[in-house]
């Protein structure tokens, strides 16, 4: 599980638009914590700490402790709006985790054993056809990853899925097939060998039957 970040936030007494437009003429964000079988909970947060987790990466993925007047709340971020042209956020929904809950979220994939890959060390290439997967995990012990090995793999294998690694409790949510996260691509040298190799046989036969 990933280290939990604390965001301290205010408490925010209107809704409405224009108490918005005035917390971010202040340099704050509107935000609201809801779930858990609670009433939802208006806050504001600081704008140049909300950009700062923002550029860390997998700020949807990650779960946070929102530090409201010294009551702390679990949260994994939901729906993030941000402005159309600076990019800068403009609103955030917060869901509330509670123990012995499961959750839907987006985990990222890490591929490892690369270099004991026959498929790679003969100049194949890496096709990550899924950089993350969604599963249904315990709300209180997201995984920062899945690891993926590509030990012993050739050219033109697949990873599927139930060769990952998933931690305890996690299940992806797609139930109905064992899909592809990654492949083994050839290279294009192999690619245009083979053709030619390919074109070289179709010309021999066609040279046999005149």
């Amino acid at each position: 599980m990933a280290d939990v970040t604390t965001i301290v936030a205010v408490k925010r007494d209107r809704a409405g638009k224009g108490s918005a437009r005035a917390a971010r003429r202040e340099g704050l964000v509107p935000a609201v914590i809801y779930g858990g079988k609670k009433k939802p909970e208006m806050i504001t947060v600081e704008r140049r700490e909300l950009v700062r987790l923002m550029n860390r990466g997998g700020f949807m993925s990650h779960q946070y402790e929102i530090d409201v007047d010294g009551k702390k709340t679990r949260v994994l971020p939901r729906d993030l709006q941000v402005h159309p042209v600076t990019d800068t956020p403009i609103h955030v929904d917060f869901l509330r985790l509670t123990k012995g809950g499961t959750v839907a979220v987006e985990v990222p994939v890490h591929v490892v054993d690369q270099d004991d890959c026959p498929g790679l060390t003969r100049g194949g290439v890496l096709n990550m056809v899924r950089d993350t997967v969604e599963l249904d995990v315990p709300s209180m012990n997201i995984p920062e990853m899945i690891e993926v090995s590509v030990k012993g793999m050739d050219v033109n294998d697949q990873i599927r899925i139930s060769q990952a690694k998933l931690p305890e409790g996690c299940t992806p949510t797609i139930t109905d097939r064992d899909f592809v996260v990654a492949t083994i691509s050839a290279p294009s040298a192999m690619k245009s060998a083979e053709g030619e190799e390919a074109e070289g046989e179709e010309a021999e036969e066609e040279g046999g039957e005149e």
